[in-house]
């Protein structure tokens, strides 16, 4: 069995390569040139392939099998640079990945402009994440699956969890035009809606059993994710509250209509970042805590959601009664 290449002698290979001759490989390397001539007759003795052309010039040429080693050493000498690199971020406390738990109620723009500078600004930390309704992110971070968890819902004091309130969402009652609820022209009152099929999404984490978010109808459908309730809506089965953030480009196209409720509470949906008390955030997960509260801290409120929709929908008298 041939012995392996050392990474040293790959690296005088590819300072060779690179600067053109075994003299400025010397200069480069701070090595006599006689032990950067020695190193690379070691290299093409253990692979048993010339990786230059000596003859015929001073200087030396790559030969094929030269030029396609030269990748090789490359790619090989780029990975050992990122180990280099993970190590120093491990040394200096960077995590090795983050675990994030997101609600369905973060805007999905916040979401996106977080990751998208994250990947940017920690290139070498792994990225797990996790989405899920009410109180699923709260499951994952207690259990310690999720490192952090950016969203609302939360069900109980837990004295082994820190929960820090970064911004807010809120929910907005809305129906597909097409549903009997669009149809009535007024505003709405609880005998409106009694008997007309609620849309609801049930809580697998089972941490928010008992508690009913605007639940105001008789009849009810539930469903598993928030993503099945808004295909439903958009396909008249029924009516429920949505996230704002979720359904901006539904009502500028008119594929859903908001409901003037005023049953329905409205008010602003607090948005919280959660970990465990045992196992504080490291340096990036940090960072996206404070990117998400810096983000969501910002989204607009209820009133400046509801000019923006006048804007492309200046005629629409549910939402001016609400």
């Amino acid at each position: 069995m041939l012995p392996n290449p050392t990474l040293d002698q790959l690296q005088v290979f590819l300072t060779v390569a690179e600067s053109g001759s075994f003299s400025a490989a010397s200069r480069t390397l701070n090595r006599a040139q006689s032990v950067i001539s020695y190193t690379i007759a070691n290299l093409e003795a253990q692979l048993e392939l010339p990786l230059f052309e000596r003859s015929g010039s001073r200087q030396p040429t790559l030969t094929d099998a030269g030029r396609a080693m030269l990748e090789d050493a490359r790619r090989i000498l780029a990975d050992l640079g990122v180990m280099r690199a993970r190590v120093k971020g491990l040394k200096a406390g960077l995590e090795a990945e983050v675990a994030v738990a997101i609600s369905v109620m973060v805007p999905t723009n916040a979401t996106v402009d977080v990751l998208s500078e994250f990947r940017d600004r920690f290139p070498l930390v792994s990225l797990r994440l996790d989405t899920g309704e009410l109180g699923t992110m709260m499951e994952l971070v207690a259990s310690g699956k999720s490192t952090i968890g950016i969203g609302g819902a939360v069900p109980n004091q837990d004295d082994s969890l820190v929960i820090e309130r970064i911004g807010h969402s809120f929910m907005i009652p809305v129906a597909s035009p097409r549903h009997p609820l669009a149809q009535i022209g007024r505003p709405l009152t609880l005998a409106d809606v009694r008997e007309e099929v609620q849309l609801v999404v049930t809580d697998a984490s089972g941490l928010t059993s008992g508690k009913d978010f605007n639940v105001l109808s008789y009849k009810i459908w539930h469903v598993s994710d928030i993503a099945t309730k808004h295909q439903l809506m958009r396909g008249g089965l029924g009516w429920g509250g949505l996230p704002a953030s979720l359904i901006v480009e539904d009502l500028q196209k008119g594929r859903l209509v908001p409901l003037a409720l005023d049953a329905y509470d409205q008010s602003e949906y607090p948005i919280y970042a959660v970990h465990k008390l045992a196992n504080p955030p490291g340096p990036a997960a940090a960072w996206m805590i404070e990117a998400f509260s810096s983000r969501l801290s910002k989204c607009p409120n209820q009133t400046d959601f509801k000019a923006a929709f006048e804007m492309f929908h200046p005629n629409d008298k549910q939402l001016a009664a609400e």
